[in-house]
């Protein structure tokens, strides 16, 4: 790139930021019905141009190997009719949420009569790096703007003309109903500069979101000069106790792996209680070879199991995000707690047992964003938690934890009311 390039995209960026914070500037006064309303309408008119996007999306699909996509890969990215069909779902479910933005929190009364109130109010403008997904390009513009927030969306090359084609919708149905232009903005340069020069901007850019391989958010995260909501993997565990219904337990160990592998809420790790290993592991491990599973395991695994290959210490703490399990049997709840502790990602952990007393322990001391008692890890979606969607998981805990929904999008003021009060 050369020098005059490179100025060109440094300045083509700083427009796009200076664009976001005029529209959040002027979002801010926009009623929750206009918001609504906006949602309801670009629901509508994503279904009525459904020929265009799936023209736009033959573009993406014809590219893709070209980009070296594989069946898998090209499938993310491949719209229909029934998923335009879903994404024009999840916006009128967004819209049914109630408004967050003024939502008083929390009111007190000082004992010198100050009337204190802790409000909801938007980040401002999110930066939002992400994979091929069109239905993440809708979501995430939908989440923004109904919690106040203007958002630069800078997805993958992969899907670009689909992804464009769903904000030229977004946009000119804001332009219709009241909604500032640029408060949903498409980065138009396919340069992985152009994401550094956007993440060197914290006058302008509130927030940064990336969603994507690990590499991607470890880049995010290492140059961003602003906030940055993340996850680096899901190293997601399910761990059997020695008081665990273990039909339960074959089923949501098989179902956590298993009914879609290659996302971040599956699971990568087993933990079982020896008490219960040699009558349940050979079985689930069947189960699992059937849907052409790998299994890594420790000595123990691999005596019960003989089907399992030797695991390594790298097995323990990799997400594979395909068909491979890692496996540890353990003595004690104390030494399955220890082991997730020590190799999990702290995004999302399951415990199957009868025991309460067990459960409880478990959901104590596991540090993870998300505990399961007696359910898949699958679960831990912004749509399966009742949020309508979601913009990411965040294995953070400043400023939100889990699956980030509209509440995840805001931040709080105080308001205070006086009535002459000094202090003295």
């Amino acid at each position: 790139m050369t020098i005059a390039q490179e100025k060109d995209l440094q300045a083509y960026c700083l427009e796009t930021a200076r664009r976001a914070r005029r529209a959040a500037e002027a979002l801010v006064i926009v009623s929750a019905e206009t918001k609504d309303a906006w949602l309801r309408e670009a629901a509508a008119q994503l279904r009525g141009r459904e020929a265009d996007l799936l023209a736009a999306n033959a573009l993406d699909l014809e590219a893709a190997p070209g980009f070296g996509l594989n069946d898998a890969q090209a499938d993310r990215l491949r719209l229909t009719s029934e998923r335009i069909e879903g994404i024009a779902q999840v916006m009128e479910q967004i819209a049914l949420f109630p408004e967050p933005i003024g939502e008083v929190m929390e009111t007190s009364v000082r004992p010198n009569g100050l009337q204190l109130q802790k409000v909801r109010v938007p980040l401002g403008v999110v930066f939002f790096v992400y994979e091929s997904r069109p239905n993440v390009t809708a979501d995430a513009a939908a989440l923004c703007v109904k919690s106040g927030n203007a958002v630069i969306l800078r997805g993958g090359k992969e899907a670009a003309h689909s992804s464009r084609a769903i904000v030229d919708i977004l946009r000119t149905v804001a332009e219709e109903k009241g909604i500032p232009v640029d408060a949903v903005q498409l980065v138009s340069v396919a340069d992985r500069e152009a994401v550094g020069h956007f993440l060197a901007l914290p006058e302008w850019i509130d927030l940064a979101i990336p969603r994507g391989g690990e590499g991607l958010i470890r880049r995010v995260a290492a140059e961003a000069q602003m906030p940055v909501i993340k996850h680096f993997s899901g190293n997601c565990h399910v761990y059997v106790d020695a008081e665990a219904d273990l039909e339960m337990a074959a089923s949501i160990v098989v179902n956590s792996k298993c009914q879609r592998m290659g996302v971040c809420n599956a699971a990568e790790s087993l933990v079982v209680h020896a008490e219960v290993a040699p009558g349940f592991l050979p079985r689930v491990c069947e189960k699992l070879q059937a849907q052409e599973v790998e299994i890594r395991g420790d000595a123990e695994t691999r005596a019960l199991f003989p089907g399992a290959v030797a695991a390594s210490e790298e097995d323990y703490a990799a997400e594979f995000l395909g068909p491979v399990l890692s496996v540890r049997v353990v003595p004690s709840l104390e030494e399955a707690v220890a082991h997730i502790n020590k190799y999990g990602s702290k995004h999302t952990d399951a415990i199957v047992t009868d025991s309460q007393t067990a459960a409880t322990r478990f959901a104590t001391e596991v540090d993870t964003a998300a505990v399961m008692i007696n359910a898949s890890t699958r679960f831990n979606d912004g749509g399966e938690f009742g949020l309508g969607a979601e913009i990411g998981i965040s294995t953070d805990k400043f400023h939100a934890r889990g699956p980030c929904g509209l509440k995840e999008l805001t931040s709080y003021k105080y308001v205070v009311q006086g009535s002459g009060q000094i202090r003295g």
